[in-house]
């Protein structure tokens, strides 16, 4: 059998102190967990190794007899396991040795999103989403509005207990109340929640009948939605708090909003910029004009449109856009210019046409000839 050193599995000096040793364990255990893509054969050395050399008797045993265990008669003829209350892990004791991670607190809390120890009925509550729909001016300057979103409480007929009024939970006789139960693998055993009772310790005899025992009943919670200004389509607004509600006294989840915008008849968003398409005749593109516009906040402002004027050519109008969300200010308006080709001419406009076609001396598509 090939030899085990449970220093060197562990990664710490022979001199190492409790600490130190159980700082390595730790952090040796988060990398190699099976849950955590790690080796399952590798996570039981790494246990074995802490269990000797956390105790001070196994670990003097371990120092004074040798590098490992594994059925080796120690010198001076005693037994395998010899000294070890039941045997350790292979020893002569046999049998194997459940690893008590909850009795090193939160290992795995924040790896595996267990909330501490295994022990610990404590989760945070479901963040929930609700899909909002806005008028334009409403995403553009805020609003206030009630919405009821779906959530889960608590059962108010059976305060909880998921058991009819009058009647109590039993106690979980697979687990004796504790909500897990220990499973062997190989020289060790793993605890799992317990699948009678769901990891709850309880079992329910009797179920209350608005709840079905479960203990919860889901209803729409009517709630005040402060939209702020400047939202964008396809946005998300947090709220704290607003989602399910946790267990064991673990925080609520929180409530995203999704908000949607109806599509305004002419103007859109680029982000914080408003975007107009306006119209121009051709001679006002060609000889110049001066055209009056609305703006988003609900007034007026002239804009000159320079002689000679392409279609597309944009006009900004400074911090008459949306608010910005992140940041101080507005965006801007942006006027779009729109030369709207006439769809029917009367004879007289199509010969004016023609002459004017016929005094240019200008060849548009010299460019591609």
């Amino acid at each position: 059998m090939a030899e085990k050193d449970y220093y060197d599995i562990l990664g710490v000096p022979r001199t190492a102190t409790a600490d130190e040793i159980k700082k390595a364990y730790r952090k040796a255990a988060r990398k190699h967990h099976p849950d955590a893509g790690g080796s399952e054969e590798r996570f039981k050395e790494i246990n074995e190794a802490y269990e000797v050399l956390s105790d001070d008797e196994k670990r003097k045993q371990y120092d004074e007899y040798g590098r490992y265990f594994g059925g080796n008669v120690p010198p001076g003829g005693a037994g395998a396991g010899a000294g070890w209350p039941g045997g350790f892990p292979g020893g002569a004791g046999g049998g194997y040795q459940t690893v008590d991670i909850g009795d090193i607190g939160d290992l795995f809390g924040n790896l595996f999103g267990g909330g501490g120890s295994r022990r610990s009925s404590a989760h945070r509550g479901t963040d929930l989403q609700y899909d909002l729909t806005l008028s334009f001016d409403e995403a553009l300057k805020g609003t206030s509005t009630k919405v009821d979103v779906k959530r889960t409480e608590t059962c108010g007929t059976c305060k909880g207990s998921g058991a009819k009024p009058g009647t109590s939970p039993s106690t979980c006789p697979a687990c004796s109340g504790s909500g897990h139960v220990s499973q062997g693998q190989g020289v060790f055993g793993f605890s799992r929640p317990c699948p009678r009772c769901g990891g709850t310790g309880k079992i329910v005899e009797h179920p209350c009948q608005t709840c079905k025992g479960k203990g919860k009943v889901v209803r729409n919670k009517p709630l005040t939605v402060n939209v702020p200004p400047g939202v964008t389509d396809g946005g998300k607004l947090r709220f704290a708090g607003k989602g399910e509600s946790g267990t064991g006294g673990a925080p609520a989840g929180d409530l995203y909003v999704v908000t949607h915008i109806r599509p305004h008849k002419y103007y859109s968003r680029d982000g914080a910029d408003v975007v107009m398409e306006l119209p121009v005749t051709i001679t006002e593109a060609a000889l110049g004009a001066e055209v009056t516009v609305p703006t988003p906040d609900g007034g007026k402002v002239k804009l000159k449109v320079a002689p000679g004027t392409s279609d597309g050519k944009v006009l900004r109008v400074p911090g008459k856009g949306a608010p910005k969300l992140k940041g101080k200010g507005s965006g801007d308006l942006k006027v779009r210019v729109r030369i709207a080709v006439p769809g029917k001419l009367t004879s007289e406009q199509k010969e004016l046409l023609k002459r004017f076609e016929s005094l240019r001396d200008e060849d548009v598509r010299a460019h591609i000839a």
